[in-house]
């Protein structure tokens, strides 16, 4: 059971963390919208297509806005605390800096089996869904990208459009050459005519309206013997043909990209990799997936000395250094993986080493700020280079004002 210590505790954090996933999430995808709609601009249901995206990439994007929601909410919730003097209230009453990290420790649990949830099964999921829905995008619907006055590219047919109307999908004056190989070519010109969605089928149909088609049997050759390519002319009122082109097979199984497979996938796969991967890049994925779930649990013990502090001390530069050792840790863990998929290291080496570092690290600093009258360490260096900075600067003010009176 929670104490009403804890519970105001989590109420402390809350807040910032609350504020601090939002945001990021909502930047994160912001990012990608932009590119999302180059993709999808034109299409049929563009804009369904782009929240359908973007509903995929919001696990891969929480994979780095959960870890660092967290310890910015660890980061703002005791400091706020710290500067309002209830952290020194707190241990006048009896109650350790310990005791004040059980509740950040309870949902630094809570954050690491979302994690593992994260890690291990949603980001393969959502990403193989991700590419196969940018692979049906490059493969069909090719009309919806056509511009007035333009020749496009649709599987055979190569077709320039006088008028569009993309919002009842109609057109007007509309000329296709259709090349068959050595079967021949067929070329259509059309007044009007509207492309028709068929349900089930995944590209639409052609239909054209009061046109002239001029067909031959087979292709011309540069030889002067022989007779040539017998003609075949005709008019129609209306007439249908498939467009747009569709690839043969369809999009790849889930696995061939070792993200794309659940953790525990990976751990029994990890011997007889499959063919797009290697053990290798295997073996990389597991424990970078491992580091970022066990990693939630050394936040807390990170995230809390670098938020308390003296009354009066400065503390920018501390919650600067504390993010900062955030992202550095990010970035060796992502680097680490890379040289490790490559064969360059062993996991151990580039990725849980930089893990028990970062971690024996954040236990000294936890354990110093919990149990030991530790001195003001930076505090008072910074504090003392302030000073010296800001009287040299009101030395030179004064001068200026007496230079100019």
């Amino acid at each position: 059971m929670l104490s009403t210590l804890d519970r105001y505790i989590l109420r402390k954090i809350a807040s910032p963390l609350s504020a601090a996933l939002g945001i990021g999430l909502l930047m994160l995808l912001a990012e990608r919208l932009v590119r999302l709609l180059d993709v999808t601009l034109g299409k049929q249901n563009s804009f369904g297509m782009v929240f359908e995206l973007l509903a995929y990439l919001v696990p891969h994007y929480l994979g780095t806005a959960v870890p660092a929601a967290l310890f910015l909410g660890l980061l703002f919730g005791f400091n706020k605390l710290s500067k309002e003097n209830e952290i020194d209230a707190m241990h006048a009453a009896g109650v350790g800096l310990h005791q004040m990290a059980r509740p950040a420790l309870l949902l630094a649990f809570v954050f690491s089996l979302a994690a593992m949830v994260i890690f291990g099964w949603l980001q393969p999921y959502t990403r193989y869904a991700y590419r196969s829905v940018i692979f049906d995008l490059g493969n069909i619907d090719a009309f919806y990208l056509a511009e007035e006055g333009v020749f496009m590219q649709a599987g055979s047919h190569t077709f320039i459009l006088d008028k569009l109307k993309r919002g009842d999908r109609r057109f007007e004056r509309i000329f296709i050459f259709d090349y068959n190989g050595p079967g021949g070519a067929e070329t259509y010109t059309a007044s009007q005519g509207m492309l028709v969605p068929v349900e089930g089928q995944t590209r639409p149909v052609l239909r054209l309206e009061d046109g002239r088609r001029l067909g031959v049997d087979r292709w011309p050759t540069l030889q002067t013997t022989g007779e040539l390519p017998a003609p075949n002319f005709a008019t129609f009122k209306v007439s249908e043909t498939p467009l747009g082109k569709i690839s043969k097979d369809l999009f790849r199984p889930r696995g061939d990209d070792e993200r794309e497979m659940t953790l525990f996938e990976i751990y029994r796969q990890m011997a007889t990799p499959p063919k797009g991967t290697t053990t290798e890049s295997m073996r990389a994925e597991f424990h970078r997936r491992m580091i970022n779930i066990l990693a939630m649990f050394v936040l807390p013990f990170l995230a809390i000395p670098f938020a308390v502090g003296r009354a009066r001390s400065p503390r920018a530069y501390r919650m600067a250094a504390a993010m900062l050792l955030l992202v550095a840790f990010h970035e060796i863990i992502e680097q680490g993986a890379v040289i490790s998929k490559n064969g360059g290291s062993s996991p151990w080496l580039s990725l849980w080493l930089p893990m028990g570092l970062l971690t024996v690290f954040a236990l000294w600093r936890f354990y110093i700020a919990s149990f030991r009258i530790a001195g003001a360490g930076m505090d008072d260096f910074v504090t003392g280079l302030h000073e010296k900075i800001s009287g040299m600067l009101r030395r030179l003010w004064r001068k200026r004002g007496a230079a100019q009176s």
